[in-house]
């Protein structure tokens, strides 16, 4: 039986995870997140892929590639969430379940973070976790893609 692969996407800045406003985004490196995910992966039992860009253009492409790689999509788009209807296009054209989320609660910030553009062709969306707004993510990710495969 093949393992569901689940594409990790982090956006812009998030790179600087650990030095940039530990106010607003925790102490948490880039890597701890995706470590802590790699882990869960293993317990759940799926294969996880993880890639950081600050190029609109390259997590576009990564999209497009996912449609015959992977199941799912955990994405943080960070700033590209309130700007980028090319990612939300991508999304909406591979159709994969994507899954958003964010470390900062975007609701309780400056008003131009509060509306997403991938949120409506996300299967759900978490904020305001810290870096357990991936773990919830993935979580619920991999519950959605176990419930929606037919009985065997």
């Amino acid at each position: 039986m093949r393992l569901p692969n689940i594409l990790v996407l982090h956006g812009p800045n998030l790179n600087l995870l650990g030095q940039r406003e530990p106010g607003v985004y925790g102490d948490s490196t880039l890597a701890d997140i995706n470590r802590v995910l790699e882990d869960d992966a293993r317990r759940l039992n799926v294969r996880l892929s993880a890639l950081q860009s600050n190029h609109e253009g390259v997590l576009v492409d990564k999209i497009h590639d996912a449609r015959d790689t992977h199941d799912g999509i955990l994405i943080n788009a960070g700033a590209y969430t309130h700007t980028s209807v090319a990612l939300r296009d991508a999304i909406a054209a591979v159709n994969l379940p994507t899954v958003e989320v964010h470390l900062s609660n975007i609701y309780r910030r400056e008003a131009f973070r509060h509306h997403s553009y991938i949120a409506p062709v996300a299967i759900g969306q978490i904020s305001g976790f810290g870096p357990d707004s991936y773990r919830l993510g993935l979580h619920a990710l991999v519950n959605y893609l176990q419930r929606s495969q037919p009985d065997s």
